[in-house]
């Protein structure tokens, strides 16, 4: 078995909901569904957004890099559940579908593969499986008019993001081709060759396979920018990008004003948004850095491209309390509620 998709109940969540009198926790609110066919709950329930974890480590180590990133989705539940349900932001407005596991198959190959070459072999075929997977979740609720939120995991997982709203969306007779848009704030394009799945190509396999059409980057380090990936990227009129050094050190534009840029770039399609943890200064992840913006900026970027009508998806990933080489931190889930819970309640004022 690849993995095994787990559902939650009222029960587990208020579990880890922190119960006071006089207040009400979005996890008193929120929504799920445990039992009978989870198509049937997504498609029934009247939540306009559902929400699901990926908490894996597979497609950052297939790309080479540090294990860690499944360690951030049950810390970011425990912080989402115990926000205050007001007037602001309800949990009847969030479905939580649960999460894939992963884990047994990443022990096997851990245990079976006999050097690394062969370990990494693995880990891409696996990212392979995964992607189907998550492709036909996000399908399942872009086609029955809902926003995925995806909770990462590694980039990835935005592979199978962008395919399944496509699909979902063109099922759903919202767009004449299964093709969407896409803005990723990020330190890295994700745009490398085709080796191979991993955390590293996301965007090139969804280019190169007719499911990405405008591809828009927001704070590129221009020090992690390989040069053929550059020559790609300028020779293509559907792909853009503001380097974090245009913003921060050149100051050629403004952080508002290269949001403003991706939005009019994508703006003629649904539109999948994407936010990279790595980009935030000091935030543990997979490629962690002393260099980034500010989590302040991170909720304003989600701020701003949530007021746009046609959200395909939004993905947060790569990031994590605990990497495999013992660094903690234990703010990184409180940081992704605040980051989801910005993003709903400013697209909930969208008519």
């Amino acid at each position: 078995m690849v993995s095994q998709f787990i559902r939650y109940d009222k029960q587990f969540i208020l579990s880890h909901t922190h119960l006071r009198k006089y207040e009400v926790k979005l996890g008193e609110t929120l929504l799920c569904n445990a039992t009978g066919r989870l198509e049937n709950a997504i498609a029934e329930t009247p939540a306009k957004y559902i929400l699901f974890g990926i908490p894996e480590d597979i497609g950052v180590k297939a790309n080479l890099g540090k294990g860690g990133t499944g360690s951030a989705w049950l810390s970011f539940l425990e912080s989402f559940f115990n926000i205050q349900s007001n007037d602001f932001i309800s949990g009847e407005n969030i479905f939580l579908a649960g999460h894939f596991d992963f884990s047994n198959a990443e022990k096997l190959i851990n245990v079976n593969a006999e050097n690394e070459e062969e370990k990494i072999s693995a880990f891409r075929s696996l990212v392979g499986k995964i992607d189907d997977l998550v492709e036909e979740m996000v399908k399942l609720i872009a086609q029955n008019h809902k926003i995925p939120i995806i909770i990462g995991g590694g980039h990835n997982n935005a592979y199978p993001a962008i395919k399944g709203a496509a699909k979902g969306l063109y099922k759903a007779e919202l767009i004449p081709l299964a093709q969407i848009n896409c803005i990723n704030l990020d330190a890295h394009a994700d745009y490398r060759p085709i080796e191979g799945r991993h955390s590293g190509n996301a965007f090139r396999y969804a280019d190169e396979d007719g499911y990405l059409n405008k591809y828009c980057i927001i704070g590129l380090h221009e020090n992690y920018l390989q040069q053929n990936i550059m020559v790609d990227i300028v020779n293509n009129p559907f792909i853009d990008f503001i380097s974090y050094e245009d913003i921060f050190i050149h100051e050629k534009t403004n952080f508002i004003q290269a949001i403003a840029h991706a939005r009019s770039f994508t703006e003629e399609n649904f539109v999948g948004i994407e936010l990279d943890l790595d980009s935030i200064e000091n935030i543990l992840s997979s490629a962690s850095s002393p260099c980034g913006i500010t989590a302040l900026q991170a909720r304003q970027y989600l701020n701003l491209v949530a007021l746009n009508s046609k959200i395909a998806y939004l993905h947060i990933c790569e990031g994590a309390t605990k990497l495999e080489n013992g660094e903690i931190s234990l703010s990184t889930g409180k940081l992704i509620s605040y980051l989801v819970s910005d993003f709903i309640k400013m697209n909930l004022k969208i008519k």
